[in-house]
């Protein structure tokens, strides 16, 4: 491919290095240093004028130190004449607070959007949204692909014949339903009451999971409260095996020390953020989305269909 350039933020290094190998591009050079008041320096290592150019950058740990070297980086690149400015950002910050749940509240979804749009952003490319409609936030063109297919391709290899597709909340149900069309399965739904920020207190599960393989798949897994008050209403329940998952594991806290503790039997997260070895453990498995990735890259920048790419969602296939 010609005219076209990676640039890799220091969020995720291991994921941009993983793109660009499927890609078969060079990664560009960039001098990213702080000064000692931790202001962000940035510059380009060549020459972008005219270029395609996609920033990889993603919001783990230190979301605020990574949105402003976003924001640097792309404005570096506006004023180096780069010739479209591609956002990949597989985790998007602040998409939970996408609206006033209390008066005198910000909506920090949409301010994000507002700063990366006047940044120089001409097109977003990011996975589970925490809610759909921030994609309207933006006056751009939003790429928004979905993470379970990616889990569910990874769970379809063990060829399990009892699943249960659980949804860990009633919000997640939509999520759920679609999963549970490419297997063919049923869906169960944990109602659950949140007594406050990470921390919920479960109340029931909804469907039949009793002697079931239940597949537990949330988008976000901060402190690990949420997700593993669902592993143990559905063990409660009856479940003879449980398989939880997300696409952002953050894993903040104790969360590690809860899924430890959990009655699940594997846990299976994507690479939209960053899971240091020291957060890993024996019932983990990290499923790359580099490739997808990549494959979306190519065809953005040869100004093909994306919809080609996600046929599964009408055939009711696995990707």
């Amino acid at each position: 491919m010609k005219g076209i350039k990676l640039i890799a933020g220091t969020s995720h290094p291991e994921l941009a290095a993983k793109i660009a190998k499927n890609l078969n591009l060079p990664l560009t050079p960039m001098v990213i240093k702080k000064f000692l008041n931790s202001e962000v320096y940035v510059r380009i290592g060549e020459k972008v004028r005219g270029e395609d150019i996609f920033v990889i950058q993603t919001f783990g740990d230190n979301i605020n130190d990574s949105l402003m070297e976003l924001l640097i980086i792309m404005d570096a690149l506006r004023r180096s004449s780069a010739g479209r400015i591609n956002v990949l950002c597989p985790n998007l910050c602040y998409s939970r607070q996408d609206r006033k749940a209390q008066s005198h509240e910000p909506i920090s979804a949409k301010l994000v959007a507002n700063l990366i749009t006047t940044a120089g952003a001409d097109r977003l490319i990011t996975v589970d949204l925490h809610a759909s409609q921030i994609q309207g936030f933006y006056d751009i063109p939003v790429d928004h692909l979905m993470g379970y297919p990616m889990i569910a391709k990874y769970i379809q290899r063990k060829k399990y014949k009892d699943l249960v597709i659980v949804a860990p909340d009633v919000g997640a149900a939509k999520r759920t339903h679609k999963m549970a069309d490419l297997f063919g399965a049923p869906i169960a739904i944990v109602d659950k009451v949140r007594t406050g920020h990470g921390m919920c207190e479960v109340a029931h599960v909804v469907g039949d999971v009793k002697g079931k393989t239940a597949v537990v798949v949330d988008d976000i897994v901060d402190g690990g409260g949420s997700l593993c008050g669902a592993i143990e209403a559905v063990k409660e329940f009856g479940a003879k095996r449980i398989i939880a998952g997300a696409t952002h594991a953050f894993l903040n806290g104790e969360a590690v020390k809860k899924l430890k503790e959990s009655s699940a039997d594997e846990f299976v997260f994507l690479d939209t953020v960053p899971i240091p070895k020291e957060k890993r453990f024996d019932r983990m498995r990290v499923v790359s989305l580099a490739p997808l990735l990549a494959k979306i890259i190519r065809r953005i920048h040869t100004e093909r269909s994306l919809g080609e790419l996600f046929k599964w969602e009408d055939e009711r296939k696995i990707l």
